[in-house]
Protein backbone atom coordinates (compact mmCIF):
# COMPACT_ATOMS: atom_id res chain seq x y z
CA UNK A 1 0.00 0.00 0.00
CA UNK A 2 2.71 2.36 0.85
CA UNK A 3 4.37 1.39 -2.23
CA UNK A 4 1.41 2.57 -4.65
CA UNK A 5 0.89 5.69 -2.36
CA UNK A 6 4.66 6.56 -3.30
CA UNK A 7 4.41 5.75 -7.01
CA UNK A 8 1.44 8.09 -6.75
CA UNK A 9 3.37 10.61 -5.53
CA UNK A 10 5.88 10.52 -7.99
CA UNK A 11 3.76 10.42 -10.47
CA UNK A 12 2.16 13.60 -9.24
CA UNK A 13 5.39 15.10 -8.85
CA UNK A 14 6.11 14.27 -12.90
CA UNK A 15 2.63 15.48 -13.93
CA UNK A 16 3.30 18.73 -12.13
CA UNK A 17 6.82 19.05 -14.10
CA UNK A 18 5.57 18.32 -17.27
CA UNK A 19 2.82 20.71 -16.84
CA UNK A 20 5.16 23.88 -15.42
CA UNK A 21 8.14 23.14 -18.09
CA UNK A 22 6.52 21.27 -21.02
CA UNK A 23 5.10 24.25 -22.80
CA UNK A 24 8.80 25.77 -22.07
CA UNK A 25 10.51 22.94 -23.54
CA UNK A 26 8.44 22.49 -26.64
CA UNK A 27 8.44 26.32 -27.18
CA UNK A 28 12.20 26.02 -26.84
CA UNK A 29 12.61 23.47 -29.09
CA UNK A 30 10.74 25.15 -31.38
CA UNK A 31 12.93 27.95 -31.31
CA UNK A 32 15.87 26.26 -32.11
CA UNK A 33 14.53 24.90 -34.98
CA UNK A 34 12.89 27.35 -36.31
CA UNK A 35 15.77 30.22 -35.49
CA UNK A 36 18.45 27.93 -37.19
CA UNK A 37 16.10 27.70 -40.23
CA UNK A 38 15.50 31.20 -40.62
CA UNK A 39 19.40 31.99 -39.83
CA UNK A 40 20.51 29.62 -42.50
CA UNK A 41 17.78 31.62 -45.09
CA UNK A 42 18.88 35.15 -44.04
CA UNK A 43 22.98 33.95 -44.12
CA UNK A 44 21.83 32.40 -48.00
CA UNK A 45 20.00 36.09 -48.53
CA UNK A 46 23.30 37.98 -47.26
CA UNK A 47 25.49 35.54 -49.48
CA UNK A 48 23.28 35.86 -53.05
CA UNK A 49 23.06 39.89 -52.36
CA UNK A 50 26.66 40.39 -51.96
CA UNK A 51 27.45 38.20 -54.70
CA UNK A 52 25.09 40.27 -56.50
CA UNK A 53 26.63 43.50 -55.73
CA UNK A 54 30.02 42.26 -57.12
CA UNK A 55 31.16 42.21 -53.39
CA UNK A 56 34.35 40.78 -52.75
CA UNK A 57 34.71 36.78 -53.76
CA UNK A 58 37.12 36.56 -50.79
CA UNK A 59 34.60 38.10 -48.50
CA UNK A 60 31.20 36.37 -49.49
CA UNK A 61 31.80 32.82 -47.68
CA UNK A 62 33.75 34.56 -44.55
CA UNK A 63 31.19 37.41 -44.03
CA UNK A 64 27.86 35.14 -44.55
CA UNK A 65 29.18 32.10 -42.43
CA UNK A 66 30.05 34.55 -40.22
CA UNK A 67 26.43 36.22 -39.63
CA UNK A 68 24.92 32.80 -39.70
CA UNK A 69 27.32 31.59 -36.83
CA UNK A 70 26.10 34.71 -34.88
CA UNK A 71 22.71 34.64 -35.57
CA UNK A 72 22.55 31.14 -34.02
CA UNK A 73 24.13 31.75 -31.02
CA UNK A 74 21.22 34.22 -30.52
CA UNK A 75 19.09 31.60 -31.01
CA UNK A 76 20.50 29.86 -28.55
CA UNK A 77 20.30 32.28 -25.90
CA UNK A 78 16.80 33.08 -26.73
CA UNK A 79 15.84 29.25 -26.13
CA UNK A 80 17.20 29.52 -23.11
CA UNK A 81 15.80 32.59 -21.85
CA UNK A 82 12.36 30.61 -22.44
CA UNK A 83 13.76 28.01 -20.31
CA UNK A 84 13.64 30.25 -17.36
CA UNK A 85 17.33 30.32 -17.41
CA UNK A 86 18.65 33.73 -15.52
CA UNK A 87 20.94 35.28 -18.58
CA UNK A 88 22.80 37.82 -16.10
CA UNK A 89 23.98 34.11 -14.41
CA UNK A 90 24.84 32.48 -17.44
CA UNK A 91 26.41 35.42 -18.52
CA UNK A 92 28.61 35.14 -15.35
CA UNK A 93 29.06 31.69 -15.84
CA UNK A 94 30.87 32.41 -19.42
CA UNK A 95 32.78 35.21 -18.07
CA UNK A 96 34.27 32.90 -15.17
CA UNK A 97 34.52 30.06 -17.96
CA UNK A 98 36.18 32.24 -20.54
CA UNK A 99 39.56 31.57 -19.84
CA UNK A 100 39.02 27.66 -19.94
CA UNK A 101 37.08 27.93 -23.47
CA UNK A 102 39.77 30.48 -24.63
CA UNK A 103 42.56 27.88 -24.04
CA UNK A 104 40.70 24.76 -25.38
CA UNK A 105 39.86 26.84 -28.73
CA UNK A 106 42.81 28.28 -28.92
CA UNK A 107 43.33 26.62 -32.23
CA UNK A 108 40.31 27.86 -33.66
CA UNK A 109 40.11 31.30 -32.57
CA UNK A 110 43.86 31.45 -34.00
CA UNK A 111 42.10 29.96 -37.85
CA UNK A 112 39.63 32.82 -36.91
CA UNK A 113 41.85 35.48 -36.69
CA UNK A 114 44.21 34.10 -39.55
CA UNK A 115 40.85 34.62 -41.52
CA UNK A 116 40.84 38.27 -40.89
CA UNK A 117 44.42 38.54 -41.02
CA UNK A 118 44.08 37.14 -44.66
CA UNK A 119 41.14 39.08 -45.60
CA UNK A 120 42.70 42.51 -44.60
CA UNK A 121 45.93 41.90 -46.17
CA UNK A 122 45.13 39.83 -49.28
CA UNK A 123 47.91 37.58 -49.68
CA UNK A 124 45.62 35.82 -52.09
CA UNK A 125 42.22 35.97 -53.01
CA UNK A 126 39.43 33.21 -54.57
CA UNK A 127 40.70 31.85 -58.39
CA UNK A 128 44.49 32.65 -57.21
CA UNK A 129 46.40 29.28 -57.90
CA UNK A 130 48.83 28.87 -55.03
CA UNK A 131 50.95 26.45 -53.29
CA UNK A 132 50.22 26.05 -49.14
CA UNK A 133 50.56 23.67 -46.62
CA UNK A 134 52.70 21.18 -49.02
CA UNK A 135 49.26 21.51 -51.36
CA UNK A 136 49.15 23.32 -54.49
CA UNK A 137 46.00 24.18 -56.43
CA UNK A 138 42.66 27.04 -56.97
CA UNK A 139 41.67 28.86 -53.88
CA UNK A 140 37.66 28.52 -53.60
CA UNK A 141 36.49 29.88 -50.56
CA UNK A 142 37.80 31.70 -47.74
CA UNK A 143 35.86 30.91 -44.44
CA UNK A 144 35.52 31.80 -41.15
CA UNK A 145 38.01 29.18 -40.11
CA UNK A 146 39.36 27.58 -42.81
CA UNK A 147 40.16 28.35 -46.69
CA UNK A 148 39.23 25.46 -49.24
CA UNK A 149 41.50 24.85 -52.10
CA UNK A 150 40.81 22.73 -55.20
CA UNK A 151 44.03 20.84 -56.81
CA UNK A 152 44.73 20.55 -60.27
CA UNK A 153 43.34 16.99 -59.98
CA UNK A 154 40.20 17.73 -58.69
CA UNK A 155 41.13 17.18 -54.66
CA UNK A 156 39.42 19.21 -52.03
CA UNK A 157 41.85 20.24 -49.41
CA UNK A 158 40.57 22.34 -46.22
CA UNK A 159 43.31 24.31 -44.98
CA UNK A 160 43.04 25.95 -41.46
CA UNK A 161 43.42 29.79 -41.82
CA UNK A 162 45.95 29.85 -38.28
CA UNK A 163 48.70 27.58 -40.10
CA UNK A 164 47.87 28.85 -43.46
CA UNK A 165 48.64 33.31 -42.28
CA UNK A 166 51.55 32.09 -40.43
CA UNK A 167 53.66 29.84 -42.89
CA UNK A 168 55.18 30.38 -46.62
CA UNK A 169 53.07 30.33 -49.54
CA UNK A 170 53.88 30.74 -53.16
CA UNK A 171 51.06 32.68 -55.57
CA UNK A 172 51.46 31.87 -58.56
CA UNK A 173 48.67 34.60 -60.35
CA UNK A 174 49.82 36.99 -57.97
CA UNK A 175 51.72 38.57 -61.03
CA UNK A 176 51.15 38.77 -64.66
CA UNK A 177 53.88 37.56 -66.08
CA UNK A 178 55.90 34.25 -65.49
CA UNK A 179 58.91 32.81 -66.34
CA UNK A 180 59.88 29.47 -67.99
CA UNK A 181 62.98 27.71 -67.11
CA UNK A 182 64.18 24.57 -68.89
CA UNK A 183 67.16 22.89 -69.47
CA UNK A 184 68.45 20.88 -72.21
CA UNK A 185 71.53 18.94 -72.88
CA UNK A 186 73.36 17.88 -76.18
CA UNK A 187 76.33 15.91 -76.89
CA UNK A 188 79.97 16.86 -77.02
CA UNK A 189 80.49 16.05 -79.91
CA UNK A 190 77.58 18.15 -81.16
CA UNK A 191 77.46 21.61 -82.79
CA UNK A 192 77.10 24.25 -79.76
CA UNK A 193 75.89 27.04 -82.22
CA UNK A 194 73.47 25.04 -84.38
CA UNK A 195 71.78 23.12 -81.14
CA UNK A 196 71.32 27.31 -80.13
CA UNK A 197 69.97 28.43 -83.24
CA UNK A 198 67.83 25.36 -83.11
CA UNK A 199 66.43 26.20 -79.52
CA UNK A 200 65.55 30.03 -80.43
CA UNK A 201 63.99 28.55 -83.48
CA UNK A 202 61.82 26.44 -81.71
CA UNK A 203 60.75 29.38 -78.94
CA UNK A 204 59.73 31.39 -81.95
CA UNK A 205 57.02 28.66 -82.88
CA UNK A 206 55.11 30.13 -79.58
CA UNK A 207 53.17 33.28 -79.77
CA UNK A 208 53.12 33.31 -75.93
CA UNK A 209 56.04 33.45 -75.66
CA UNK A 210 56.65 37.38 -74.55
CA UNK A 211 59.58 40.00 -74.62
CA UNK A 212 58.85 41.50 -71.85
CA UNK A 213 59.88 42.06 -69.14
CA UNK A 214 63.21 39.85 -70.81
CA UNK A 215 63.76 38.69 -74.23
CA UNK A 216 64.20 34.88 -74.47
CA UNK A 217 67.45 33.68 -73.33
CA UNK A 218 69.71 30.48 -74.65
CA UNK A 219 73.28 29.93 -73.11
CA UNK A 220 75.37 27.02 -71.88
CA UNK A 221 74.93 26.58 -68.26
CA UNK A 222 77.20 23.47 -67.46
CA UNK A 223 79.49 21.39 -68.76
CA UNK A 224 77.95 18.48 -67.19
CA UNK A 225 79.61 14.36 -66.39
CA UNK A 226 77.97 13.27 -70.23
CA UNK A 227 76.29 16.27 -71.61
CA UNK A 228 76.88 19.95 -72.19
CA UNK A 229 73.49 21.34 -70.89
CA UNK A 230 72.04 24.69 -72.25
CA UNK A 231 69.37 27.10 -69.72
CA UNK A 232 66.62 27.96 -71.43
CA UNK A 233 64.42 30.77 -70.31
CA UNK A 234 61.33 32.60 -71.62
CA UNK A 235 58.51 34.90 -70.24
CA UNK A 236 55.14 34.25 -70.62
CA UNK A 237 51.60 34.93 -69.32
CA UNK A 238 50.59 33.44 -66.18
CA UNK A 239 47.85 31.51 -67.92
CA UNK A 240 50.16 30.12 -70.71
CA UNK A 241 53.09 28.96 -68.28
CA UNK A 242 52.28 25.01 -68.38
CA UNK A 243 50.88 25.24 -72.23
CA UNK A 244 54.38 26.50 -72.97
CA UNK A 245 56.04 24.45 -70.98
CA UNK A 246 55.01 21.13 -72.24
CA UNK A 247 54.87 22.29 -75.94
CA UNK A 248 58.57 23.34 -75.88
CA UNK A 249 59.63 20.60 -74.09
CA UNK A 250 57.79 17.93 -76.71
CA UNK A 251 58.39 20.85 -79.56
CA UNK A 252 62.36 20.93 -78.72
CA UNK A 253 63.11 16.90 -78.54
CA UNK A 254 61.68 16.52 -81.70
CA UNK A 255 63.64 19.52 -83.81
CA UNK A 256 67.15 18.04 -82.11
CA UNK A 257 65.95 14.33 -83.46
CA UNK A 258 65.15 16.34 -87.30
CA UNK A 259 68.61 17.73 -87.06
CA UNK A 260 70.60 14.94 -86.18
CA UNK A 261 71.21 16.66 -82.34
CA UNK A 262 71.88 13.94 -79.50
CA UNK A 263 70.49 14.45 -76.12
CA UNK A 264 72.78 12.38 -74.07
CA UNK A 265 71.76 10.08 -71.22
CA UNK A 266 73.38 8.32 -68.11
CA UNK A 267 75.10 5.81 -69.13
CA UNK A 268 77.16 3.13 -67.19
CA UNK A 269 80.26 1.12 -68.55
CA UNK A 270 81.16 -2.47 -66.71
CA UNK A 271 84.83 -3.16 -67.47
CA UNK A 272 84.32 -7.06 -66.99
CA UNK A 273 88.24 -8.82 -66.70
CA UNK A 274 89.03 -12.56 -66.40
CA UNK A 275 91.83 -13.89 -63.87
CA UNK A 276 94.08 -16.41 -65.30
CA UNK A 277 95.67 -18.36 -62.73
Amino acid sequence: MQQLQGMDKYLDQIKEMAVQYGPKVIGAILVLFIGFKIAGFIAKQVRKTLTKGNFDDSLVPFISSLIASLLKVLVVISAMGMLGIEMTSFIAILGAAGLAIGMALSGTLQNFAGGVMILVFKPFKVGDFVEAGGNMGVIKEIQIFNTIMTTVDNKRIIIPNGGLSNSTMTNFSAEPHRRVDFTFGIGYGDDIDKAKKVLFEEIAKFPQVINEPAEPFVGVSELADSSVNFAVRVWVKGADYWDVFFGLNESVKKAFDANAISIPFPQTDVHVFNETK
